[in-house]
């Protein structure tokens, strides 16, 4: 598809030598001769380029206006300011509301068509990134073999061709993210767009702002996420953390499924799908009084749980190994020989859970250790784990010997099997032990397994 520029200028004759050059070049373009008709065309379709004149027909700085409205609704679009009462104080304000470039009348034709084909390489090297940026993420698969994440991929198949809210809980890091782009890339609405509205990062005093967008006195419009995501996924992340006077007005949107702009006079009609996230139990946060339980329910209509990395073992070998392979292939690197085995990793808690997992990886592909002892070593500073046979000794020194043996044991057959997900036929005939034998040491010791 060719790069289209729009032309907004009221001076037909200048308006035509900016068309025609920008033809000549190869591009297309769109005409707007004043104020109100660029609104229009700027609301139907955004377009990938900008040619403003400052001054039109609705007051001295109207250009200024449009300019802003487009920032609001794509902040990437390259805009170029062009007028004929420029001074030094018009200039600065054109660049700090986000102009690309700002050139003068008379201006050289030659020196403008330098600026547009600047800003099409501007505008499509943000593209290429935003696209390579969404590859990478897709590129992320659902790994684990654990019971819960072969129980969530089966949600996905079920809930994503479904019109359904979707409610997400897990840990900070425990791929909730993830999980809803998957839904979103599985589901009818995956050519619309995918919103994300973060309720931790935000600005108290800008939540209905980021949500419901506003009308402004001078007719500009700042689009919130529901208008942003139409026809596609609104994901509200942290959603626990928006305020009970905003959850209220949530609440009436999934009611009526309209709303009002701050400051707006009409009714917008909602169609999107949300799907929400929190890291924090959501039904503590509701009896605290935190959240609305009616909202809660409304968002609730189909939940998915995800567990933190530490009661997922078994799925940790396979992330090592995945993470690596990518890593790998990011770094063009060789095959990096981490030992999936590893006891720091199978051991450790995991507060950060997949994130830490993946930036420890990531790590150790950058520093490019050559030698399983370094990886090791780098791996045991990451963690902060202490040496866990130095651990076992120093521990062993201050109880009998049948104590610590009974010690080893239990810690030993613990770990391997949650790496095997608490199935003991697997531990057995990976250890090297009868299952029935298995089975009686398991009980001596108070373990339980899984079959």
């Amino acid at each position: 598809m060719s790069t289209e520029i729009l032309i907004i200028d009221d001076n037909s004759d200048i308006r035509n030598i900016i068309n025609d050059l920008i033809i000549d070049a190869g591009y297309k373009t769109r005409l707007a001769a004043n104020y109100n008709q660029a609104l229009n065309e700027i609301d139907k379709k955004l377009p990938d380029v900008a040619i403003i004149d400052v001054k039109l027909d609705k007051g001295d700085n109207d250009g200024l206006e449009l300019l802003s409205h487009i920032k609001t609704k794509d902040k990437n679009i390259p805009v170029i300011i062009i007028t004929g009462h420029a001074n030094v104080e018009m200039a600065i304000k054109a660049l700090k509301a986000g102009a690309f470039e700002f050139i003068e009348k008379p201006f050289n034709q030659e020196r403008l068509l330098n600026f547009v084909n600047r800003a099409v390489e501007n505008i499509n090297l943000k593209n290429k990134n935003k696209e390579f940026e969404n590859k990478l993420f897709y590129s992320y698969e659902l790994i684990g073999d654990s019971e819960n994440i072969k129980n969530i991929k089966e949600q996905i198949d079920k809930i994503s061709i479904s019109e359904s809210r979707i409610f997400i809980n897990g840990p900070t890091g425990s791929g909730k993210e993830l999980i809803a782009r998957k839904i979103y890339k599985a589901s009818k609405r995956q050519k619309g767009p995918f919103i994300i509205l973060n309720g931790a990062l935000l600005d108290i005093e800008k939540y209905e702002l980021e949500l419901f967008g506003e009308e402004k006195d001078n007719g500009a419009i700042s689009y919130g996420a529901l208008e942003k995501s139409t026809s596609g996924i609104l994901l509200i992340d942290e959603v626990s953390e928006i305020p009970l006077e905003t959850q209220s007005k949530i609440l009436r949107v999934l009611t009526d499924q309209k709303f009002k702009r701050i400051n707006g006079t009409h009714d917008i009609n909602v169609d999107v799908r949300i799907i929400c996230t929190s890291s924090k139990d959501i039904k503590k946060e509701i009896d605290k009084g935190n959240f609305r339980e009616d909202l809660y329910h409304r968002l609730n209509v189909f939940e998915i749980n995800i567990e933190p990395l530490k009661n997922r073992v078994s799925d940790i070998p396979l992330l090592v190994e995945y993470f690596s392979k990518k890593a790998s292939t990011n770094y063009n690197l060789k095959k990096m020989n981490i030992d999936t085995n590893n006891n720091y990793l199978l051991n450790y808690d995991w507060p950060g859970n997949i994130r830490e997992l993946r930036n420890l990886i990531e790590r150790i592909a950058i520093l490019s250790p050559n030698t399983s002892d370094k990886i090791s070593n780098i791996i045991k500073e990451s963690l902060k784990t202490a040496d866990i046979k130095s651990e076992a000794s120093e521990n062993s020194l201050s109880v009998p010997l049948k104590e610590a043996r009974e010690k080893f044991e239990k810690e030993y057959l613990t770990t391997q099997l949650k790496k095997f997900n608490g199935n003991i036929a697997k531990t057995a005939d990976f250890i090297g032990m009868e299952r029935s034998a298995l089975h009686r040491k398991l009980k001596g010791l108070g373990i339980k397994g899984l079959d």
